[in-house]
């Protein structure tokens, strides 16, 4: 006899209380793996900090640390990750972040509230008591320790390593905390996000933008960057407009992440639009997730040109009047350019009445400097949306 599809047979009524039964499980799962690396995190801290201490009170040598490394070993031979020099990095952790500057740092940009989104607060003052940490409670932690800020369960303790070894300054490093968290990136994600300089080019993208975007999207300040980097896309020398949109369509994972995060659904490519019966082609057309509206991408292989802006808002009019709905806000235009003038851009964005800035692109690595002062201004954003 013929199998029958559960779907099938399944009255409506229980596939919504499985759906939610499942929907429990799912989750208490994410809870769950949030606890343990949370944990894992409060249990490095700790030995970190513990060591820390024997080492800044002459308790212990250098090489004592290489001993406590064959000692834990011996103890658990199939433990991993306990080498002297991971035990060191522990050490970095704790020195780096107990520090006064950085917990004033943290203060001031309002962060000490942080609270990982899959998990409560650990506790109003957003610092995790010292018991609260330990995973013995039978005094194995000196007085002296200092207490974990919350807003390192903000990432992983692989992306802390990358961070602590790339990041030279606190304001770099509670960015690049708070970035991977919304991002959710994983090690090679953030390695490039750092590598490209995410915190210049999305902090400073607001003088690329025009004033109808910042008054009607506030957040977008802090969510598209200014310069985008495109050496996954494996353009040759010489290339034209289809070229570089074929290849950001293979490629729609690393250049959705590159241009701005996970918030860009990617909706089509040559998206058609009709007036009087007479077609137009808007390059690359997306939605977003948070400002919940289309965004509209225009590629150019040149030098920006005023002439481009007046293209776009075209595309702007007609989405918005054709094929925006009611609940959604108004379309966004991007031109992605391969240069701009800085002078040139102010001049044409100071009119326009349209909601759209100018991205630039870099077809290879480079690294650049940090911008400090808008950190405060991208802290104010993580807070509002949690």
């Amino acid at each position: 006899m013929a199998k029958v599809s559960m779907d099938v047979i399944m009255q409506p009524e229980l596939m919504r209380d499985f759906q939610e039964v499942y929907g429990m499980i799912q989750s208490h799962r994410k809870r769950v793996a949030a606890a343990v690396d949370n944990e894992a995190l409060m249990m490095l801290w700790e030995v970190g900090g513990y060591v820390s201490l024997k080492l800044k009170s002459s308790a212990w040598g250098d090489g004592v640390v290489n001993q406590l490394s064959e000692y834990i070993r011996t103890q658990d031979p199939t433990s991993r990750g306990w080498s002297y020099r991971t035990i060191y990095k522990m050490v970095q952790l704790y020195d780096t972040y107990s520090r006064t500057e950085f917990g004033a740092l943290v203060r001031r940009m309002q962060m000490d509230g942080f609270a990982h989104p899959q998990i409560e607060p650990l506790s109003e003052s957003g610092i995790v008591p010292v018991g609260l940490a330990q995973i013995e409670k039978a005094g194995i932690v000196p007085i002296e320790l200092a207490q974990i800020p919350s807003v390192l369960f903000a990432t992983g303790w692989s992306n802390h390593q990358m961070i602590m070894s790339r990041c030279k300054r606190d304001e770099e490093r509670l960015f690049y905390m708070l970035y991977a968290n919304k991002e959710r990136l994983e090690y090679k994600q953030l390695e490039r996000a750092i590598k490209t300089d995410t915190m210049s080019s999305l902090l400073g993208a607001k003088e690329m933008q025009s004033d109808a975007l910042q008054n009607i999207y506030p957040e977008s300040r802090v969510l598209f960057k200014d310069t985008a980097y495109v050496d996954f896309l494996g353009l040759p020398k010489k290339y034209k407009e289809p070229k570089l949109r074929k290849s950001i369509v293979a490629h729609m994972k690393e250049f959705v992440l590159e241009i701005g995060g996970r918030d860009f659904l990617f909706i089509d490519d040559e998206h058609v639009l009709k007036v009087n019966g007479k077609p137009y082609k808007c390059d690359l057309l997306f939605y977003h997730r948070l400002l919940q509206c289309m965004v509209a991408i225009e590629l150019k292989t040149t030098e920006f040109r005023p002439a481009y802006k007046g293209q776009l808002e075209f595309y702007l009019e007609v989405l918005d009047q054709e094929e925006k709905r009611s609940n959604e806000n108004p379309t966004i235009g991007i031109i992605f350019c391969k240069e701009s003038d800085p002078e040139v851009v102010r001049y044409a964005m100071n009119r326009t009445m349209s909601p759209m800035m100018i991205m630039q692109y870099k077809e290879q690595l480079k690294v650049g400097g940090v911008i400090q002062r808008c950190l405060e201004e991208y802290c104010r954003f993580v807070n509002e949306v949690k």
